[in-house]
């Protein structure tokens, strides 16, 4: 990918400690659909060091998160080759047997869906 193409899906979400676990297992599935389906990259990142933010007079991903104590950030993010590609991905996605509503109904997210925050980026700079 050169300079000004791509496209990305960036996430920020507070997972409960004691759901860590949950939740790697489901991202592990959405990696798995995403790759299958087209995307470039899939990645999923747990907070370690967020309070060096601090150091640069920044605001830390858990104060933006408003993660609690009992809670992690996770930062994630998928890549395609442009938003369109994007669009034809998760579409395909959507459509894929492994995302069938039965296959969720007894599932519980393992973490808050309202306090996810999500949104799709156009690439700036790629070096």
């Amino acid at each position: 990918m050169k300079i000004n193409q791509g496209y990305v899906d960036g996430f920020v979400i507070p997972v409960p400690k004691n759901k860590l676990a949950d939740y790697k297992k489901m991202a592990a599935v959405g990696a798995k659909l995403w790759m299958k389906h087209g995307a470039l990259q899939y990645v999923e990142c747990v907070g370690e060091d967020l309070k060096s933010a601090l150091k640069f007079k920044c605001v830390p991903f858990y104060t933006l998160a408003k993660a609690k104590s009992n809670e992690v950030v996770v930062f994630s993010f998928i890549t395609y080759k442009s938003k369109a590609h994007r669009n034809s991905v998760n579409a395909k996605v959507m459509k894929d047997p492994a995302m069938a509503p039965e296959k969720w109904k007894d599932k519980t997210m393992p973490f808050d869906m309202k306090r996810m925050a999500v949104g799709g980026f156009k690439v700036l700079v790629n070096a």
